[in-house]
């Protein structure tokens, strides 16, 4: 495709499958030697196979690029430190990171473990730290870095997923931070909201999928033109993924970039919509008086309270 990326040493976490393996193609294909880290587990998390990194691993040097393959977890420090290594022992630096792996453990929070917390906290959000941690100091000393962390749309709030809300906000929350401080030494931190059919998204029942398109939370399923491919195609956010980690995209930092389907959209940051002030201290009686008609007025409520069996809706 072109060299872009030529002399670029990137690693990319969750790189045996799914969108993390087009990013990897996409990657080598622009001239950089590529780590393809994977544990090969099950979705859960449960697991470990070589296969998936193995693969991408071939797919890559068949087409004429460089890669090597990485097994190990990046939900400990001492598993990024690894993977971090693997990059050093084949070439010598790491220029990019890619943090994509990722496992879902959903339930209802009145049923969920402290395991199934933990877990997905662990790769998702304990993940990206273990890995920026450990490449920052080789970045920080040659003054350049390229660092994307995978978050969701899921942050904004999913039914049944309160574990994976949390991690993926947190990362949102991370990166902005990371901007700031990395920013001064040519080290650019972006978050994607990535989309495409997945196994991660498969494994969602349609009765949640549904339940989330009435709530607004997902978009409805639309039927594709026969003259578009599809745009849930994973390795729609590749191309996208992968400006980010090229010289071209230096000033954007500190964003989140939405890659899913045909289009590559921004999202604001959070800022205020609405204030109401006093001269000192509110009583719960102004409150009571004005909230409803100025600060709250209009907000929609995501799930609203179920009707008692019998109710008749109000229309």
């Amino acid at each position: 495709m072109g060299n872009r990326l030529a002399d670029r040493v990137a690693i990319v976490t969750g790189g045996g499958g799914g969108i993390g393996r087009g990013v990897c193609k996409w990657l080598a294909a622009e001239g950089a030697a590529v780590v393809v880290n994977d544990l090969g587990g099950n979705v859960d998390g449960t697991g470990a196979s070589a296969g998936p990194a193995e693969t991408t691993v071939t797919e890559i040097r068949a087409a004429g690029g460089r890669a090597a393959a990485s097994y190990d977890s990046v939900a400990s420090m001492e598993g990024a430190e690894k993977i971090v290594q693997t990059a050093l022992h084949h070439y010598g630096k790491v220029d990019i990171l890619v943090h994509t792996a990722g496992i879902l453990r959903d339930r209802m929070v009145f049923n969920m473990s402290e395991e199934e917390w933990d877990g997905v906290l662990a790769v998702h959000l304990y993940g990206a730290f273990y890995m920026v941690r450990n490449v920052a100091p080789h970045m920080l000393r040659q003054r350049y870095g390229r660092i994307v962390i995978f978050s969701s749309t899921s942050a904004l709030g999913n039914s049944g997923q309160a574990n994976y809300a949390a991690a993926k906000e947190g990362q949102v929350g991370m990166v902005r931070a990371l901007a700031r401080e990395l920013g001064p030494y040519g080290i650019t931190v972006n978050a994607v909201y990535p989309g495409g059919d997945t196994r991660m998204t498969q494994g969602v029942p349609d009765a949640a999928r549904e339940i989330r398109v009435q709530r607004g939370i997902s978009a409805a399923p639309q039927e594709v033109r026969q003259e578009v491919e599809n745009p849930r195609d994973p390795e729609r956010n590749a191309p996208k993924v992968v400006y980010l980690c090229t010289a071209a995209a230096g000033n954007i930092t500190g964003q989140v970039i939405g890659t899913s389907g045909l289009p590559i959209t921004l999202y604001s940051a959070r800022h205020v919509n609405r204030a109401i002030h006093k001269d000192g201290r509110w009583t719960l009686d102004e409150l009571d008086a004005l909230m409803p008609s100025t600060l709250t007025q209009s907000i929609p409520n995501p799930a609203p309270a179920a009707l008692p069996p019998g109710a008749i809706p109000v229309r």
